[in-house]
């Protein structure tokens, strides 16, 4: 890649895969074979390490990005959520929430955050301040804002639930009852679900405004994070070894992987079109395509 030498791990006629060399980012990068270019991409640059993330990150409105420290059930760590400035290292933000684990952004500005342990979504402030919004949601996972004002929040039971104000009611269940653990809202409404599983390939759903499921082609092995980009074009992290990356499923397109990575989980994207990529432990920035 460029001037460094990279390993290849697999070659077949269509594919090379190789490991990309320790040090290596940036955009349109070469890659030679034999000194012959085979072609280009981008590597993601490192924006926040030391994180635990279980759904996808946060890039907020004004370009900031959030990441959790979510920490096994029970677990109380000293940071519970990081900030980090477009450009700038992390810094601590939200501290005493336990095992947060979806972000959202409300329309008041504001970050909303689940915890699983607690069965409660806080409502945290600028300052990093925080009180609870809505409570006895059951172990809520995934969260996704539509219009109205109205907050939507997936449990580990398959359900989702309708948050107004504070107070929430029954709005979907999933079918089999399979956790709804990654939430994103359609720009015309429809909320997009994924609930991974242990079963060898997994689906996606979608529900409607009036509260009704469809499945989704199988297309994916364990799909997670879910994140629609500037022009509302959904993006899937599947983490499913051997397919893992980010596909993108345009409308009326079979779906196009244009992320490989191993470890994704999530994805969210910035006001100026930046991907945020996550792993576990890390989340990766990538420039607007």
């Amino acid at each position: 890649m460029g001037e460094v030498p990279a390993l290849v791990a697999a070659v077949t006629p269509h594919r090379l895969t190789f490991v990309v060399p320790a040090g290596v980012s940036g955009e349109a990068l070469q890659v030679c074979v034999d000194e012959e270019l085979a072609g280009t991409l981008s590597v993601g640059e490192p924006w926040v390490t030391g994180v635990h993330q279980v759904d996808s990150p946060l890039v907020s409105r004004d370009g900031r990005l959030y990441a959790t420290c979510s920490g096994t059930r029970e677990q109380e760590g000293r940071v519970s959520i990081y900030r980090a400035s477009p450009n700038g290292p992390r810094e601590p933000f939200a501290t005493g929430i336990r095992n947060p684990t979806s972000l959202a952004e409300g329309p008041d500005g504001a970050l909303y955050v689940s915890s699983r342990f607690e069965g409660v979504v806080y409502r945290v402030g600028a300052d990093g301040h925080h009180d609870i919004y809505a409570r006895d949601l059951g172990v809520p996972t995934g969260l996704a804002w539509g219009g109205e004002g109205v907050l939507y929040v997936g449990d580990r039971a398959g359900r989702v639930l309708r948050v107004v104000d504070g107070e929430a009611s029954a709005f979907a269940e999933l079918p089999g009852s399979v956790a709804a653990f990654h939430l994103a809202m359609r720009p015309d409404g429809v909320l997009c679900v994924s609930a991974p599983t242990l079963a060898p390939r997994d689906v996606f759903y979608m529900i409607d405004r009036d509260g009704r499921v469809e499945q989704m082609p199988g297309w994916f092995g364990r799909p997670q994070g879910l994140a629609f980009d500037p022009a509302g074009v959904l993006h899937v992290a599947d983490s499913l070894a051997g397919s893992a990356g980010v596909y993108r499923l345009a409308v009326g397109a079979a779906p196009e992987q244009v992320l490989s990575g191993a470890g994704v989980l999530g994805i969210a994207f910035g006001p100026a079109g930046e991907m945020a990529v996550a792993t576990g432990d890390s989340v990766y920035r990538f420039s607007p395509q």
